[in-house]
C-alpha cells in the first residue's frame, strides 16, 4: 500500500510537467507534419504568454512585499543568518563561474541558426550603465513592466520593509495593509494556477508554430542543451559539494555528508521541490551533527532562497540565447552581468511562485531579446528542473554544515553527539 501511495505522490508531483511535455511533444509533432502551415496555431500560444505577462508582474510585487512585511524580529537570527546569506551568495557565484567555464568551451547552441528577431546589444553600454539599467527605472510607471523585473523586486522588498517598519513603530499587531498584500499575493498565485491550466495547450500551439518554422534545428538545439546540463549538475554536485563538506568538517565532514544525503537526493528528484525535501534534510543534517538551532534556520531559508541548481539553469539559458542570437558569450562584462542575474535567480527569484517564468523574463528584458524566445528557455528550465532541484536541496544540507563551522568553530564535529553521520538504522534504534 505504501508503495502505491508513494507512486501516486510522485505522479502528482510530476503531473503538471507531464501534461506540459505532452502538450509540447504534440505541438512538435503537429509542427513537423504541417510545416509552415502550423503558424496558424501561434495566436493560441501568444494568448498564454500574454496572460502570464499580465499576471506575473503584480504577483512578484504582492508576493515579495507581503513576505517582507510579515517578517518580525530579524535581529534574532544574528550570526547564523549573516553567515547563511554569505554562504548562499558565495556558492551561487561559484556555481555560476563553474557553468560559465563549461558553456564557454562547449556552447549549448553552437551551430544553431534560427531567426528570432533582433536584440539590443548589451555591450554597447558600459558596466555602470548596465547596473543602473538593471536595478532602477526613471519613472514609477516603468516599474510596472515585465522589462523591469529586477527594479520591481527591489521596490517590492523596500516597500514590504517600510510596511513592517511602520507597523512596529505604531504598535500594530494586525496591520490591514499587510493583510491586503497577503490576500493579493494569494489571489494572483491562484490566477497563475488558473492560467497554467491552459499551459499545455498554449505551449503546444507555440511549439507547433516554432517547429513548423524551424524544424529539426530547434529540436537538436534542445537536445544539446539538456544533454550537456545533466553531467554539469552531477560534476558540480560531486566536486563542489565535496569541497564544501571538506571545508565544513574535513574528511569527517565529507563522510558525514555522503553517508546521509541520499534520502534528500531521492526525495528532491521525486518531488521536484526543495520545500518538500525539507523534512528529509532536517533529519539528514541532524545525523550529520548540525545543531538544531542552525538547521532550523538555515534549511527553511535555504529551501526558499538558496538555489545553486537554479543558478546553473539560468546561466545555461543565457548561454543558449547568446548562441541562438549569434552573440559571443565572452568578455568580463558579459560574464559579470550573467553571474549577477544567475545569483539573483538563485537567491531571490526561486523563493517566489512562478520563479521560472520570472527568471526568463529578467533574462529577456535585461538583454533585450525577442520575447518570443521565452517559451524556449522556459521549456529548458522545465526539462532540467528535477536535477536542478536535487542540486538546490542537497546544497542546503552542505550549506548548513558550513554555517555550523563558522558559528561553532572548526572543531564543531567534536562537540556533537556520537550520532554524527550515524546510519539511519542506528539513529532509529537509539
Amino acid at each position: 500500500m505504501s508503495e502505491i501511495i508513494s507512486k501516486r505522490s510522485i505522479f502528482k508531483s510530476y503531473q503538471s510537467m507531464i501534461l506540459l511535455l505532452i502538450g509540447i511533444i504534440t505541438g512538435c509533432i503537429v509542427g513537423a507534419v504541417m510545416g509552415e502551415k502550423a503558424q496558424m496555431f501561434k495566436p493560441f500560444g501568444q494568448i498564454f504568454l500574454n496572460l502570464m505577462f499580465t499576471a506575473v508582474v503584480p504577483l512578484v510585487f504582492f508576493s515579495l512585499s507581503s513576505s517582507v512585511a510579515k517578517m518580525t524580529n530579524m535581529k534574532r537570527l544574528g550570526k547564523i543568518l549573516k553567515n547563511a546569506l554569505l554562504i548562499f551568495f558565495i556558492t551561487g557565484i561559484i556555481a555560476s563561474i563553474f557553468i560559465i567555464a563549461v558553456v564557454t568551451v562547449v556552447p549549448p547552441a553552437q551551430g544553431v541558426s534560427i531567426e528570432m528577431g533582433t536584440y539590443d546589444e548589451a555591450s554597447q553600454m558600459n558596466m555602470m550603465d548596465q547596473v543602473v539599467k538593471a536595478l532602477t527605472v526613471s519613472d514609477f510607471n516603468l516599474i510596472l513592466s515585465r522589462n523591469a523585473m529586477l527594479p520591481l523586486i527591489i521596490f517590492a522588498i523596500a516597500f514590504g520593509y517600510c510596511v513592517s517598519f511602520v507597523s512596529k513603530e505604531r504598535g500594530l499587531i494586525n496591520n490591514p495593509v499587510t493583510d491586503f498584500l497577503d490576500i493579493c499575493s494569494e489571489a494572483f498565485m491562484k490566477m497563475i494556477n488558473l492560467i497554467m491550466l491552459y499551459a499545455p495547450i498554449g505551449l503546444g500551439a507555440y511549439f507547433a508554430s516554432l517547429v513548423g518554422t524551424y524544424g529539426s534545428e530547434l529540436i537538436n538545439a534542445y537536445a544539446r542543451a539538456v544533454i550537456m546540463f545533466f553531467p554539469i549538475c552531477i560534476v558540480y554536485f560531486l566536486v563542489c559539494f565535496t569541497a564544501y563538506a571538506y571545508y565544513a568538517g574535513g574528511v569527517r565532514g565529507i563522510k558525514a555528508y555522503y553517508a546521509n544525503i541520499l534520502p534528500a537526493v531521492v526525495t528532491s528528484l521525486a518531488t521536484q521541490s526543495s520545500i518538500a525535501t525539507l523534512p528529509t534534510n532536517l533529519t539528514g543534517t541532524k545525523r550529520m551533527g548540525v545543531p538544531e538551532d542552525i538547521s532550523d534556520i538555515v534549511l527553511p531559508l535555504g529551501a526558499t532562497i538558496h538555489m545553486d541548481g537554479t543558478a546553473l539553469t539560468t546561466l545555461m539559458k543565457i548561454a543558449f540565447l547568446f548562441g541562438l542570437f549569434n552573440m559571443p558569450f565572452t568578455g568580463l562584462n558579459t560574464w559579470i552581468t550573467a553571474i549577477a542575474i544567475s545569483v539573483m535567480s538563485g537567491v531571490v527569484i526561486s523563493g517566489i511562485p512562478g520563479g521560472g517564468m520570472m527568471g526568463s523574463l529578467i533574462i529577456v528584458g535585461f538583454y533585450g531579446f525577442n520575447p518570443d524566445v521565452i517559451p524556449i528557455i522556459v521549456t529548458i528550465g522545465m526539462l532540467t528542473d528535477a536535477i536542478a532541484t536535487m542540486v538546490n536541496a542537497t546544497g542546503d544540507a552542505v550549506a548548513a554544515m558550513m554555517v555550523t563551522r563558522r558559528v561553532e568553530g572548526r572543531d564543531w564535529m567534536d562537540k556533537t553527539s556520537d550520532q554524527t553521520y550515524a546510519p539511519l538504522e542506528d539513529v532509529k534504534a537509539s
